[in-house]
């Protein structure tokens, strides 16, 4: 029961964070051009992880392929942490680290769902190979 409860918890959690930051994505707020900008991906790279993040986030509460979601925005997530950790800095005009802290929280309950998931993926993986 418990464990139900953390992974129901962690892909919505997941999926939250994601679809939260998709306003100021799709809506071009002047902190994520700021961010696009300075990684030398603005606009097509904020739109592009934007759809990304949504798709993500739609197949994190599927529970037949939370696993896909999870690994979508793990990969997601780690490319932003690596963003922040090498050109952006923690702190974004003055956010506190709020959106490294999102990015870590994400990374955490993606990981989670993708150990809860591995026999899902497994045999995802074995019917491609057959």
């Amino acid at each position: 029961m418990a464990k139900s409860f953390f992974y129901w918890g962690a892909r919505l959690m997941a999926a939250l964070i994601l679809l939260q930051t998709l306003f100021f994505k799709f809506s071009g707020s002047a902190e994520s051009v700021y961010i696009f900008s300075t990684v030398g991906l603005e606009p097509w790279g904020r739109i592009g992880v934007g759809v990304l993040e949504l798709i993500a986030s739609v197949l994190l509460v599927i529970t037949t392929v939370s696993w896909l979601g999870a690994l979508l925005s793990l990969a997601l997530m780690l490319g932003a942490i690596g963003m922040h950790l090498t050109l952006l800095g923690i702190e974004i005009q003055g956010d506190g680290g709020q959106l490294f802290f999102m990015a870590l929280v994400v990374v955490v309950c993606s990981i989670f769902v993708l150990w809860t998931d591995k026999e899902k993926a497994i045999i995802f993986i074995d019917n491609l190979r057959s």
